[in-house]
This record gives C-alpha cells, sequence and structure tokens, in this order.
C-alpha cells in the first residue's frame, strides 16, 4: 500500500485540526479514563480516547475519537526502526531494540550507542537530537552528581538517531540532512508507518527529539502494532519486534511500565509516546491504544492495566492505582475507571 507523502513540516500561524476535533468555541470533552482522587474528594479527571482491535485488525472496543489523526509520538519508533532495517542496516537483539527505545539512560544504554556509534565509525557530534540528561529521574540525578552534563547520548532517543545515521552511512545517503522529510530515509519511514497502519499519514511534524514525525489515528497506530506482531519472520516488522520483546529493557528502562508488561506477558509488545500515548500488541495479534488528552504520563499505567484485564483479559502485573501524597504519605490515589461511561463505533 502506498499514500501520498504530505508536505513537509514547517511553522505555521495556521494549526491543523483533526477530523472531529472540537472547534475553539466549542468544545468537547473527551470520555473519563482516570479520576484523581485526594482525602476522599475526586479532585480531577485524566480524558482520552481508546480502541481495541481484534486478531484480524477490526475494531472491537472504541472510547472517544479513534477515527481522527494523532501524534504516536514514541509509539512511531518501532516503525522508524523498520524503515532503517528496509534501508538495509543490519541490526539484531539489543541494538534493534535500543533502535526502537526511549532509554531511560541507565548506564548500558549510554554504553550501547557510544558502541554502535563506533562501530559504525560516527561520532557522538553527528547525533541531531537535542542535549538531555536521562529521561530517568535517578539516573538524571546520578550522572549531574557524577559531574556529568546534559549530552545528545543521554538523549532518549539518542539510539533511534544513532540508527538512522548508520543507515544512511549503509546506503551512502546524505548524513547532514538526515531529519529532513525530503531525505530518502524520512521518505521510507512515512511509507512505512502508512503501510503499517492501514492509512495514510495525516500530517507530519516535528517530534521532541527533531525527527519528522507521522500523524496517523488512534486505530491506525493499534493496526500497526498489530502489524509488528504479525508480519513474517524476516520482514523488517516483525525483527523489530522480535527484538524489542526480546530486550524490553533497552526499549524502556529497568524502571518503566513498557519493560514490566513486556517481561510479565509472554509476547506482548508495548511502547509509550509522549503527551500520554500507549500501544500495545499481543502475540495473537490483538492490540490496544489509547491517548490521554492532557498528556498525563502518569496515568498510563493504572489507564493500560485496567484496559488490558477488562477488554483483553490479560493481567499485565502492572498497579492499576497510583498513590496521592500528602505531607509524605499516601492521602489518595489516581485510579483508572473501570467501566468507562459510552462507547462509540469505529468508522
Amino acid at each position: 500500500m502506498s499514500s501520498p507523502i504530505p508536505t513537509a513540516p514547517s511553522a505555521s500561524s495556521t494549526d491543523v485540526r483533526p477530523t472531529g476535533a472540537p472547534s475553539a468555541d466549542a468544545p468537547s470533552a473527551p470520555p473519563v479514563l482516570a479520576e484523581i482522587v485526594r482525602s476522599g474528594f475526586v479532585e480531577g479527571y485524566h480524558r482520552g480516547s481508546m480502541v481495541v482491535t481484534a486478531a484480524d485488525g477490526s475494531v472491537e472496543y472504541a472510547l472517544g475519537d479513534v477515527d481522527s489523526p494523532i501524534f504516536p509520538r514514541s509509539c512511531n519508533k518501532p516503525l522508524q526502526a523498520a524503515a532503517v532495517l528496509r534501508a538495509g542496516l543490519d541490526l539484531e537483539g539489543e541494538r534493534l531494540a535500543l533502535a526502537a527505545a526511549s532509554h531511560s539512560g541507565e548506564p548500558f544504554h549510554l554504553e550501547l550507542v557510544e558502541r554502535m556509534l563506533a562501530e559504525h565509525g560516527l561520532r557522538a557530534e553527528q547525533l541531531q537530537c537535542p542535549e538531555d540528561l536521562p529521561l530517568d529521574r535517578e539516573e538524571a540525578d546520578r550522572r549531574l552528581a557524577a559531574g556529568h552534563s546534559a549530552s545528545r547520548v543521554a538523549m532518549n532517543c539518542s539510539g533511534k538517531h544513532t540508527a538512522m545515521l548508520a543507515a544512511c552511512l549503509h546506503k551512502g545517503w546524505p548524513l547532514d540532512s538526515y531529519l529532513e522529510l525530503a531525505h530518502p530515509l524520512q521518505q521510507s519511514t512515512v511509507e512505512t508507518v502508512a503501510q503499517a497502519a492501514g492509512e495514510p499519514v495525516a500530517h507530519i511534524g516535528v517530534d521532541g527529539c527533531g525527527a519528522p514525525l507521522m500523524a496517523i489515528s488512534l486505530t491506525g497506530l493499534a493496526r500497526a502494532f498489530r502489524t509488528l506482531v504479525t508480519s513474517p519472520a524476516d520482514s523488517a516488522e516483525r525483527r523489530v519486534a522480535d527484538a524489542m520483546r526480546a530486550h524490553p529493557e533497552y526499549v524502556a528502562g529497568t524502571r518503566r511500565h513498557d519493560t514490566a508488561l513486556m517481561h510479565a506477558v509472554p509476547g506482548a509488545l508495548a511502547k509509550m509516546g509522549a503527551e500520554a500515548v500507549q500501544a500495545v500488541a499481543l502475540a495473537d495479534g490483538r492490540a490496544l491504544a489509547f491517548k490521554i488528552e492532557d498528556g498525563g504520563v502518569r496515568a498510563l499505567p493504572p489507564v493500560l492495566a485496567t484496559a488490558l484485564r477488562s477488554r483483553l483479559a490479560v493481567d499485565s502485573g502492572l498497579p492499576e492505582t497510583v498513590p496521592l501524597l500528602g505531607g509524605g504519605r499516601p492521602v489518595g490515589e489516581l485510579r483508572a475507571v473501570r467501566q468507562p461511561p459510552r462507547t462509540v463505533a469505529a468508522g
């Protein structure tokens, strides 16, 4: 399947509003996915949309708007890694998992990024992701205490950027423009995302790491994750999924919920993205994708755990509540809503 390539991302005073999105003068609240309870008082909500697809890719359950495009953020990384493989770069195991990662910046992550750079004759200065501290707060504090500062290698997308540069080197493509949408690697990435999702890319923006970011619907995202786990074993998509599932600690980190889920549920593929996007595919091809409207990533584990249990009969081992503190002690919780208030049929 091929699809038209959207125009390059650019700054504009006119925002692109997804089809079905509320206008500025007529807001419409998405359904509640989680509620915040402090001292027995419900003080707020996390709202969002969710879709569950069957093993054949058909929609089994939909809540909110699952057809309008969203930015999947780092949930796109497995597909970006597949595009790197399609370019002919030979990556396997931990290296391929790291190419699809939002790593925590733990020592083993940074050591492997540096090793990959050296293996391909690349330098950290050639990475075009911004300098940053590790994503994991403990690791960031540890590096600062040791006298280190922000760096490109420590940035959570450095594995992806290293793989992109290595693929360009392999193909003889320009290195200094590897993040431009017109670059052959990024053109291939757009095609890879559209094919896996089964729908055209609706819009292209710029992700936090500087790479082009492809917008698809939540339904398309769930189907893309299904594609990753159900494609033939020698396909780029399946190779990425197999590497991520075999080495989940390289996809996220030792204290991250994606890692815990992939360890707890055999064959599960999980990836979160910024602004509270989450996608999961099970070994049998069933999949789940949701987005918390306000970007509150703290709601991801309980909403994910509850959705897996109630909609897919899967015990993820993740907490279904997150404690809220007052004066240093628990006084409430953030909890997922077990019975969403309404369902809507996907178009």
